[in-house]
Formats: structure tokens, sequence, C-alpha cells
């Protein structure tokens, strides 16, 4: 397998920018998953580690090779799309194969690779079948059958599994797992799915616009985003935002007022910040409780039961929505007043360009002394 480098890579399409000067490095055998926005620009900076798409400038390298003006065969890369691209006319066999005979490879070589391909993929029994004959999870396999033959030094997937319903997605998330553990493999994955990149990525990167917002492990980057859009963008259901004003700098924190009126204090580091200032404070549903000693008053409009959970979206007096999710069935009503704890160590802040505070690891005790000041 290989590295992938991306040196200062731009993608114009004529007169517009699409890729802003990306630098990137994906490590050998790491799995790394492309999520963002539609139009962010993922499935292009794919392309371009592919062949597919031409550098405007900047430098790509794959096994520390410069491969700006290699075609696809030559880089070495196997692609999956979402489209599983099977011939209908040919057995499971004969597409896996297909590649490999054009490449001039011996029967024997190529009924070696399609045999060892399909043994890991589970598809030995499988292989006289037409597509037709097949599931979407298994034609999808075959799919990635077809690139594993290959023997490439890097796999792309381009959605792979958006075509599957929700049971056979979850299956195939096991199996692409699965297949790179024991293949040890170098992986780039592009979804716009935040549970596939946060159970199958060693590293997400956010894009945003064709700039990259933040690299990191999933749980890096849902703890400690590094501004409002990564905050936004990875953890389902998304975290809530509420406009606020900065009170008070402490050691061990930040007093602020929401534009409710409610006053409260986020565990955030506010050296840099002075009385006055606006701030973006940021909390995720599953870290809101509702409870008689909340914080946050408002009227319950929806609740979405889950089963396993349910999430409550309560509108504030201010007309601004908060969403709380908890566990089991809910015990509220649509309709109902409601109270909604804040807690100190839970919340992020962010300053009014989006950038975020420092998260404190100190939970703040002064709660109790602000309420009785307002």
């Amino acid at each position: 397998m290989a590295d992938v480098q991306l040196k200062q890579v731009i993608k114009d399409f004529g007169k517009t920018r699409i890729i802003h000067g990306v630098d990137l490095s994906i490590r050998d055998k790491e799995l790394i998953v492309f999520v963002g926005p539609s139009g962010c620009g993922k499935s292009t900076l794919l392309r371009l580690i592919a062949g597919l798409e031409d550098v405007s400038a900047g430098e790509l390298y794959i096994n520390n090779e410069l491969v700006n003006a290699a075609s696809p065969k030559e880089r070495g890369i196997a692609m999956v799309f979402q489209s599983y691209a099977l011939y209908p006319h040919m057995s499971v066999y004969e597409n896996m194969a297909f590649g490999l005979e054009l490449s001039k490879f011996s029967k024997a070589e190529i009924r070696s690779k399609v045999e060892q391909a399909a043994h890991v993929l589970e598809l030995t029994d499988l292989l006289e079948r037409k597509p037709k004959q097949l599931s979407g999870g298994q034609r999808q396999r075959v799919a990635i059958g077809r690139a594993i033959v290959r023997d490439p030094q890097v796999f792309l997937f381009d959605e792979p599994l958006s075509n599957l319903d929700a049971a056979l997605r979850v299956q195939m998330r096991i199996e692409i797992a699965r297949l790179h553990r024991e293949m040890e493999a170098t992986m780039v994955y592009v979804t716009h799915d935040q549970t596939e990149a946060m159970t199958l990525a060693d590293r997400i990167v956010v894009l945003n616009a064709g700039r990259i917002e933040q690299v990191g492990a999933p749980l890096e980057l849902y703890h400690h985003p590094r501004n409002a859009f990564v905050a936004g963008f990875i953890g389902s259901p998304r975290m809530n935002f509420l406009q606020a004003t900065t009170k008070e700098i402490l050691s061990d924190g930040v007093a602020v007022t929401l534009s409710d009126g409610t006053q409260t204090i986020a565990a955030v580091d506010g050296s840099n910040l002075k009385s006055g200032d606006p701030l973006t404070i940021g909390v995720r549903p599953e870290h809101l409780t509702i409870a008689t000693d909340g914080n946050l008053e408002g009227k319950i409009e929806v609740i979405e039961e889950l089963g396993e959970s349910h999430l409550v979206h309560v509108r504030l007096d201010n007309r601004e929505m908060v969403s709380v999710l908890g566990r089991g069935d809910a015990q509220c009503k649509i309709g109902e007043t409601c109270s909604i704890r804040l807690e100190a160590h839970q919340m992020h802040g962010f300053t009014n360009d989006g950038t975020a505070l420092r998260r404190l690891r100190t939970t703040c005790n002064k709660q109790a002394d602000i309420n009785a000041d307002a």
C-alpha cells in the first residue's frame, strides 16, 4: 500500500475555483473519510487523487511519486463508485475478472486473484450468478471485489453505500471496516453520512467550499471542533447554537447572558474576551436534560420517538429552537412548557467569526452565584 500527499492542490473549472490550495497527508494503511455538505468539493478531491480530473496547480504524490501527469492506470489506484456499474450479461466471476483480462493476466493468475477476493468478500458461492440475481449489498461487494483483484496501492470509495437501504448500509459498513482491517489497505472514502464517517474513519477530513476546515480522529472532531462549522456538521442530531453576550471572565469559564435573558456559565477559555463581547454557545442535544431545575424554559413543539431514544424540540421565548436527546420514551407532551438544564462543562463557545474557544476540563461551580445575582 502507499501514502498520499496533497500539497497546495487547486482545481479550477474555467474561472470557478472548486478546490482552494488543499494540503493533506494520508498515511499508509489509513482509512480517511472526506465529509462535507453538497458542493464542498469532496468528490472532486477524490477524482483528483484518482486522476479522473487534472490538478490545476499544486502537487499530488502517491507513494512519494509525483503523479500530476500520470494516468489513472499508472497511479495504482482502484475506485468504487456509488453506482455498482456491473455488466448485467456477465457472471460475478466474469465481472471481477474483466479488468484483469484487459490487462493480459494469465487465466491462472486471474482465477487465483478472483477466488482470493471472493473468499475475503464471502462471494465464493455466488461466482456463477448474474447481477440481477444478487441483492444490493452483494452487488456492491462484487464492485469492491473488482477493485481488490487489481491489488491497488490506494482504494478510493465515492459514496459506495448511498444506494443501499438502511439495513444493508449497516452490513456494508461492517464489511468495509473488516476489509480495511484484514487488508491493511490505504483507503480514501467519501460520504455525506455522519454515521459512516464516525464509525469507519481513522481520521475525518471536514470540507467546506473547497477548503479543509479540520482533520482529526472522529471523537477529536466531536469533542473539540475547531470552529462552529465543524461543530454543527459533526454529530447527529446537530449541535444547538444559542446567541449570548459575555458577562464576566472567570478563572474556570465565562459567565454569559443568553439572548432570552438566561444567565449561565460555559467552561471555556475566555482569556481573549471582554465583557460585552458577543458569543455563540454550542451544546449537543445529548448533553441537555429536561429537568425541574433547568436554566432554559420553552414550549415543546415536536417530539420524535425513536424507540431507544427520543428527540424533543423546544421553542424558547426568544423563538430559538433547542433540541434535547433523551433515552427511552419521552415523559413529556407536545404543548407543555419545560425546563432544560445546561451543564457548564458540556458547552462549547464560539467567537463572532466562528472560531472555537478552548474547552476547560474543570467543571464550573458558580452557577448558583450567578442565578442569585440575576
